[in-house]
């Protein structure tokens, strides 16, 4: 139990530093940011990237909230796990809030110095608001800003008092925040504006859920049986509906994005759309493998889950670069 308990808690940094080098690597082979000095190529990517882990992360600590059990449902043994769970989920959101609002704020210099092509030491404050306020990217950040500090002082408020604040509160927040530099972004200037916005929110929205749910579910419930058996025929379920809706917006956000069909191949945003592809559909492979497992009754599901979630990670990074494409 110990190894696999210290393993556990070391996953999340894999994930993480999986997201981010895929993110760097994804930027610099595709041309994502053609024209910026290998600094700030490094500097944008991991912030980028970094601020969509932690999102999702706090995406996945919320969610699970909401998929736990009520204690009166549960025996005595699993009631005590059952809080300690939410202890844990309540006690890893608010540095991992802390540590999204820092991203933001470090996002917004390195894209504010790729922006007027000059080094982060060097940037005004006057660059800094112009770029804030004047360009709809910038008041996504701002926003994203402040949906990460609502999730942050809901959690201080839930780690001393966890009923004065329902857990869905800082859910919506979060999701917010990972919603809101999708729409401002490349969503903003694609050809069918209002059609992009609504498919890359749902896009975002749906990752988030499946990517977060499923990491946050390995590393506090996995350990807990009596209520892993509750919690994820539920997330399973909601796992389908996001596999569906990703796969559906994806498919008419490239529609949108890219003018003809060599553009996949020559185009760095193409290739970043293939890629992504293939990754999805190693997800749903793993996805129906887990759930296949599942239904008939043989538990060791959580290896597999453990691979589709480094795929998600290495997937969170591709989307990090398609997201600075052009």
């Amino acid at each position: 139990m110990g190894p696999r308990a210290g393993g556990r808690q070391l996953l999340p940094a894999a994930w993480a530093g999986l997201a981010v080098a895929a993110a760097v690597l994804a930027s610099v082979l595709s041309g994502a940011l053609a024209g910026s000095t290998l600094p700030l190529v490094v500097g944008t990517s991991v912030t980028r990237s970094g601020m969509d882990v932690v999102g999702v992360a706090c995406v996945g600590l919320t969610l699970l909230g909401t998929l736990l059990p009520q204690p009166r449902s549960l025996p005595g043994a699993a009631v005590r796990d059952l809080s300690r769970v939410h202890a844990a989920s309540d006690r890893w959101l608010v540095p991992l809030a802390g540590a999204w609002l820092v991203l933001v704020i470090l996002g917004i210099m390195f894209r504010v110095a790729s922006a007027f092509g000059r080094p982060v030491s060097q940037l005004n404050s006057a660059e800094l608001v112009e770029w804030s306020t004047d360009l709809a990217a910038g008041r996504g950040m701002l926003l994203t800003a402040g949906c990460a500090a609502a999730v942050l002082v809901c959690g201080v408020i839930r780690l001393y008092d966890a009923d004065r604040i329902e857990v869905r509160i800082p859910m919506v927040a979060a999701l917010l925040g990972m919603i809101t530099p999708a729409v401002t972004g490349h969503a903003g200037s694609a050809p069918d504006h209002q059609l992009a916005i609504i498919t890359v929110g749902a896009h975002v929205g749906a990752a988030a859920l499946w990517v977060g749910g499923l990491a946050a579910m390995l590393v506090l419930v996995a350990r807990h049986r009596a209520l892993l058996e509750v919690v994820l025929p539920r997330f399973s379920r909601l796992a389908t509906g996001c596999l569906i809706a990703i796969t559906l917006t994806g498919v008419v956000t490239a529609q949108i994005r890219l003018q003809s069909w060599d553009a996949l191949v020559t185009t760095g945003y193409g290739w970043l759309v293939l890629t992504k592809t293939a990754c999805l559909v190693g997800l749903a492979c793993l996805g129906g493998l887990a759930r296949r497992r599942l239904a008939a009754g043989r538990s060791p599901v959580l290896r597999w889950a453990g691979f589709e979630t480094a795929l998600m990670a290495a997937t969170l990074g591709i989307a990090a670069a398609l997201s600075q494409s052009a």
